[in-house]
């Protein structure tokens, strides 16, 4: 009942089709929820490749590069300090605190034992506790190899794919008069190019969620799981309802962008300033023209005005818009972002990876590490690290 109720044809086709009228016959084939299924070990076979990538192929283009980690200084093993990191603070305060929660009947006190109070127990010096503590921190941080990698296949991705899209576009007439995307809307048969498109496009997007838990945790997170859910909410009902011919070129613009800001990164990493400036450049003029003008002045216009040409509005309609609508306000978050990068870049005051992720200094200052005062404390009693 609820599956009949949810693929109701009132839903996401125009009045007067269903979806019998896209049932294949003998010279014509059309998008079918049943060819999803091949996302699944596509995604596997992704997931595969890079990691045979990251392992072989990456390594030595990283050496070529001068790509390398830094020589860190681990910790040393202390039971105490241990226990107050894994289960308080990374960063301990200089001075002490209580805090008290009710929990049912009984009171649940969480103590902030201070660098003083730390060193006292160690039977160590305050430097010393500090000192431990930077050390400590920086063997949890990512190392610059890592993040090499993981940009790096990001790359090969995207300009592959930018290439891919671009050769099954070319010489499609939808490519260059966007009228065409709607001509005989929803028959419209499927071309090997768009099937495989669609499903690599995809592929990728999911294996980017199932690798989000190892991956470097960047400071847009959260913009990021939800422009990829939303791109793949969008994906899959493009392809249920054949929206295909704007679906690939919506595609198509996001990768153009995201093979300089991949790129850029690489040389940020290899600490090729010119290159990675040059291209930072080049990112910010491909990304405020493609996702600022062109995607909502061309693509959305495409999708909220032309179909009105030829049918009335229908759920599927609206649903569509308002997941490209979803991704402009990303698209609009992260300009702002770059914006800000260019400001700092021509006050010369870009530093690190400000490009991409937001890193902590290997070696903080003493009086930066012992006065990081950080206010929540969750149900375990750990301090917020505002990562």
């Amino acid at each position: 009942m609820l599956s009949e109720w949810f693929w109701w044809d009132r839903l996401w086709l125009p009045v007067n089709l269903t979806w019998a009228d896209l049932q294949d016959k003998e010279d014509q084939v059309y998008a079918h929820v049943s060819h999803l299924y091949m996302i699944f070990p596509l995604t596997v076979l992704l997931l595969g490749l890079r990691v045979l990538y990251e392992r072989l192929i990456a390594p030595p283009i990283a050496a070529a590069l001068g790509v390398k980690d830094k020589v860190r200084q681990r910790a040393s093993n202390n039971p105490t300090l241990e226990q107050y990191y894994n289960t308080h603070s990374k960063h301990p305060s200089q001075t002490k605190s209580k805090m008290a929660a009710k929990i049912n009947t009984g009171v649940c006190v969480c103590v902030r034992i201070d660098v003083t109070g730390l060193s006292k127990k160690v039977s160590w010096s305050e430097r010393q506790v500090g000192q431990w503590f930077r050390r400590r921190r920086n063997e949890d941080r990512p190392g610059v190899l890592k993040k090499f990698r993981e940009a790096s296949w990001r790359f090969l991705f995207y300009l592959c794919a930018s290439l891919g899209g671009l050769l099954a576009l070319h010489d499609k007439p939808w490519f260059y008069d966007l009228h065409e995307v709607w001509a005989g809307f929803p028959k419209q048969t499927l071309l090997d190019s768009q099937y495989w498109y669609y499903m690599i496009e995809m592929s990728f997007y999911i294996s980017l969620l199932f690798s989000v838990a190892v991956d470097v945790k960047r400071k847009d997170f959260k913009e990021q799981l939800v422009h990829h859910w939303a791109t793949l909410t969008l994906l899959t009902f493009s392809w249920c309802a054949n929206y295909i011919r704007i679906g690939t070129l919506v595609m198509l613009l996001h990768d153009t962008a995201d093979v300089f800001l991949e790129s850029g990164k690489v040389f940020n990493y290899a600490r090729w300033s010119r290159a990675c400036n040059t291209i930072f450049i080049l990112f910010t003029v491909v990304f405020m023209v493609t996702r600022l003008i062109i995607f909502p002045f061309w693509l959305i216009h495409c999708t909220w005005v032309y179909p009105l040409e030829q049918f009335q509005p229908f759920f599927g309609y609206y649903f569509f818009n308002a997941m490209l609508v979803v991704l402009l306000l990303l698209h609009i978050f992260w300009a702002s972002l770059i914006l800000r990068m260019v400001i700092k870049l021509m006050s010369g005051e870009m530093k690190g990876d400000e490009r991409s992720d937001e890193e902590e200094e290997e070696e903080e200052s003493q009086d930066e590490a012992q006065n990081h005062n950080h206010k929540h404390c969750d149900s375990n009693g750990r301090l917020a690290n505002g990562h």
